[in-house]
């Protein structure tokens, strides 16, 4: 079974754990296996055999046996463990007969196969969804990130270069409002393509967070305090370049939010730290005052200092939300709960013909 999306960031870690343990509470044994890699953030050395970071995370949240983990093929050139120089080489190589093999080897019931993130990554490697749908035959079930009526050509696009193998959706990200006249309307436009609704997430400010290590590190920041508390989450932005009492306002009505200010703007940061704030950016030159320090560690609120202005620091702070990969275990927690309040699998299943308790 492929997991597979049209577009980036669409939640596809979340819904192979979503579906990993339905299977797995329901006695269906699977193994897990994501051909193309595109995070090797944990891989320890060059030479160990290719295993993404999402397979890691599948292990260690289901406790999963070694043996129940298929290494990957091919490092995709995001990952950085590829470069120009031997793309030309990974391109000429056929890795069905190797992927084929692996599969074989394999006792479990049904393997769980992650796809690249859209339907264009990974055809230099011919290990793009749609080849690997074709090549292997194997059923798709799709998770569509829903940013309203605009979503619809792209999903029955990406049904259509499937060849009909695509068995299911999810929708996620949805405004939870809309979800219940969502449904009744698009299950019937979607039986045009014999594709059951399986479930329906909503929009959540946790899944769209990001911590603040990832954050520093995205940023290049120095941690002036607090690197302890690098673990939290981020939910939400605020730039202080107002008046104090208008800062004020603004925070009183943000939670978890990540401040980013100019270094000699100390009301603004004294005001952020009395805040629900989960870490302040100082951007220019300045440095910031002892007492802000000494103050932002008994409140315990991480410091990140960049050398980058204000307005580029905003930019890359608002890049990195929904575009952070579903390694904290409490974001991990919090999707597998949603797909199991929200999803059904059973339909799938059925066309699967697997057996269900």
């Amino acid at each position: 079974m492929l997991i597979g999306s049209a577009e980036p960031y669409s939640g596809k870690s979340a819904l192979v754990l979503g579906v990993a343990q339905w299977l797995k509470s329901r006695g269906i044994s699977f193994c897990y296996s994501k051909p193309l890699a595109t995070s090797l953030q944990r891989q320890r050395q060059p030479s160990e055999r290719l295993f993404d970071d999402d397979a890691h995370l599948i292990g260690d949240m289901l406790q999963l046996a070694p043996t129940d983990l298929i290494p990957s093929l091919a490092a995709s050139a995001s990952t950085g463990h590829l470069d120009f120089a031997h793309l030309g080489q990974a391109m000429e190589r056929d890795y069905f007969p190797a992927l084929q093999q692996e599969l074989e080897a394999s006792t479990a019931q049904v393997t769980i196969m992650e796809g690249p993130g859209s339907l264009a990554e990974g055809c230099c490697f011919g290990l793009h969804l749609p080849a690997l749908a074709a090549r292997l035959d194997a059923p798709v079930l799709l998770i569509h990130p829903w940013h309203g009526s605009t979503s619809l050509e792209p999903l029955f696009d990406a049904c259509q270069r499937l060849g009909g193998r695509a068995m299911g959706v999810v929708l996620n990200a949805v405004d939870p409002e809309v979800i219940p006249s969502l449904r009744r309307d698009l299950e019937h436009l979607l039986k045009r393509f014999n594709l059951p609704l399986l479930g329906v997430l909503p929009r959540s400010p946790l899944l769209r967070s990001v911590s603040v290590r990832e954050l520093s590190q995205r940023l290049n920041a120095e941690v002036l305090c607090c690197p302890e508390r690098l673990d939290l989450l981020v939910e939400t932005l605020s730039i202080g370049a107002m008046s104090v009492n208008s800062a004020m306002q603004v925070f009183r009505q943000r939670r978890n939010m990540a401040v980013v200010t100019g270094a000699d703007r100390t009301d603004i940061q004294l005001a952020a730290l009395e805040a629900s704030t989960q870490c302040l950016i100082l951007t220019g030159a300045s440095s910031p005052l002892p007492e802000l320090i000494t103050r932002a560690g008994e409140l315990e609120v991480p410091l990140l200092k960049v050398s980058k202005d204000t307005l580029s620091t905003v930019a890359l702070v608002e890049r990195a939300f929904g575009h952070v990969r579903l390694h904290e275990p409490i974001k991990a927690s919090f999707a597998l709960r949603l797909i199991q309040e929200n999803c059904d699998f059973t339909p799938l299943m059925e066309r699967l013909d697997l057996p269900y308790p």
